[in-house]
């Protein structure tokens, strides 16, 4: 009985460990994405806000970095969150031939895959730029192309609050654009976490079947 009694009172008081954004049910769900990545310099901060605020995240790599730092990959899923591919170097693709978009894309899966980050379902075109050339080679892969429905404007050097700000707009499947290398992005995280928590939404994974976030699988 006493065992009972300590383990309700552990319960009670929160000595279990439950953070903020899991104490409540989720009545949503809703797409963090950071761009970018990875990096030395970056990504082990980044995870590191994310996990102590009880968030998941998809991280867009880009190729060349995946490849240069496959440890921070790992780390990624390690961290929980999920790995999407950011094309290779980062070009306009839709001013490129479609042979270049799928030596961007192509070298991006493999790379991710070799970093030990899965083989990426999900595409984010950078710039958001994309057309039907594009589109063909990502059905190639067997991607979903996920552009946004919230811009952070975090890489136009918005402020700590206007990141924040930004995600409070995001409605239950909504995804938003973000990225690993801005310091106002790494330090609206808890406010972000905070946020989301107080309107019942959840951080979860972005569907490669429709695109929209929904409850981690």
């Amino acid at each position: 009985m006493r065992t009972l009694i300590l383990a309700a009172a552990l319960v009670i008081t929160g000595a279990v460990g439950a953070t903020p954004a899991h104490a409540a049910a989720c009545n949503g769900y809703v797409g963090l994405t950071f761009d970018d990545g990875p990096s030395n310099a970056h990504t082990p901060g980044l995870l590191n806000a994310l996990r102590q605020n009880g968030l998941r995240a998809t991280m867009f790599n880009e190729g060349q970095y995946a490849a240069a730092y496959p440890a921070q990959v790992r780390a990624e899923v390690s961290a929980g969150m999920w790995v999407g591919n950011h094309s290779y170097t980062h070009p306009h693709l839709t001013q490129q031939s479609q042979s270049q978009m799928d030596s961007e894309v192509s070298r991006t899966q493999q790379a991710i895959s070799a970093a030990g980050g899965g083989t990426p379902k999900l595409f984010r075109p950078p710039y958001g730029e994309t057309n039907g050339t594009l589109q063909a080679v990502e059905a190639k892969y067997g991607l979903r192309q996920i552009i946004w429905d919230v811009d952070s404007q975090d890489w136009n050097n918005a402020s700590v609050d206007a990141i924040v700000q930004a995600n409070a707009r995001l409605g239950n499947g909504q995804v938003i654009l973000m990225h690993e290398w801005p310091a106002n992005t790494l330090s609206a995280i808890p406010r972000i976490a905070q946020g989301l928590a107080s309107r019942g939404l959840c951080a979860g994974m972005i569907s490669p079947q429709t695109g929209r976030a929904v409850a981690p699988g």
